[in-house]
């Protein structure tokens, strides 16, 4: 068989899944033992078949198109080239308002739930999830709907959802067995804010500023909030191997990615050669303590609207 390195391509559409099952048979049956199987998940405002807002065609993408500074390859650099780990990227309709989007990120819970038991009746090895923005949504609304096991992991970056659904999830029996890593900064402060007044009218508060001390304040083995801003979560990463460089912008929201050395960090939590436990364990900054530290690099063009997350 001829070595086909490109991802899985799963679209969740109004009828259902939309997945090659006989391509992701045969890649599964070919991937070692030990190689990880990983679900990527975009955010708001892309959909699958819109032109440059088409996920597999940018972020989910091995070949991104050129031109779009956001658009950085995830399967690439995680190493989901089909022989060090399976990619499938899963695409949703999010090419719509920010309150239509949200409902969809919930029912798109279901295709992702879907393609965790298709992996694991055929070999019994559970998936991992790396979800960005609203995609954090679609990992989180699968947990209720598969069994212990079926979905091992989720990393998150930027998460838009709320921590009453975060702690419903984790209550569930995948939840309570799943590891999740929560990667949040406060170059993230302005879009939390929209989510959390925008969306939900001040009435919720996102998962961007924590969950560790959140639900009557008991932490939760399974869930480490990463902070990637703070000093002291910079000193224990380097001392592991993983130093990130300065972030991007003092304002962006996609910072936990396209801020470098940040995907080789979560290539080596997926792959085992980082763990849960060494993540450090670190209070946050003040809200809005980088635009604080001063008014320029907004990470947003001036006269232009949000773009895609």
């Amino acid at each position: 068989m001829t070595h086909d390195p490109q991802p899985i391509r799963a679209d969740a559409e109004p009828g259902g899944l939309r997945l090659d099952q006989d391509r992701l048979a045969r890649k599964l049956d070919a991937l070692p033992p030990e190689a990880p199987v990983v679900v990527m998940i975009h955010g708001w405002r892309y959909a699958p078949g819109f032109a440059r807002d088409c996920p597999h065609g940018s972020i989910l993408s091995l070949d991104p198109a050129p031109g779009d500074r956001r658009a950085v390859s995830w399967p690439r650099h995680l190493g989901l080239d089909g022989t060090q780990g399976l990619g499938i990227a899963l695409g949703w309709n999010a090419r719509c308002n920010p309150w239509r989007a949200q409902h969809r990120a919930l029912q798109t819970g279901a295709a992702l739930a879907e393609i965790a038991r298709c992996v694991h009746d055929r070999t019994g090895r559970g998936v991992q999830v790396i979800a960005h923005s609203m995609g954090a949504r679609v990992a989180l609304a699968a947990l209720p709907l598969v069994k212990p096991g079926q979905i091992t992991r989720l990393i998150l970056l930027a998460a838009a959802e709320t921590r009453g659904r975060a702690l419903k999830a984790l209550q569930t029996p995948a939840g309570r067995a799943a590891q999740v890593i929560n990667v949040t900064t406060r170059e993230n402060d302005l879009f939390d804010a929209f989510f959390e007044w925008g969306i939900h009218l001040g009435f919720r508060t996102s998962i961007g500023q924590g969950l560790g001390v959140a639900g009557r304040g008991q932490t939760r083995a399974n869930w480490r909030d990463l902070w990637i801003d703070q000093p002291a979560t910079l000193k224990v990463l380097a001392a592991l191997g993983h130093p990130l460089c300065d972030p991007p912008r003092r304002i962006c929201h996609w910072s936990p990615y396209l801020r470098p050395g940040t995907i080789a960090l979560y290539r080596a939590l997926i792959d085992g050669r980082v763990c849960l436990g060494e993540l450090p364990v670190a209070r946050p900054g003040r809200r809005w303590s980088r635009l604080v530290l001063g008014a320029g690099g907004f990470g947003l063009e001036a006269g232009k609207p949000l773009g895609r997350t």
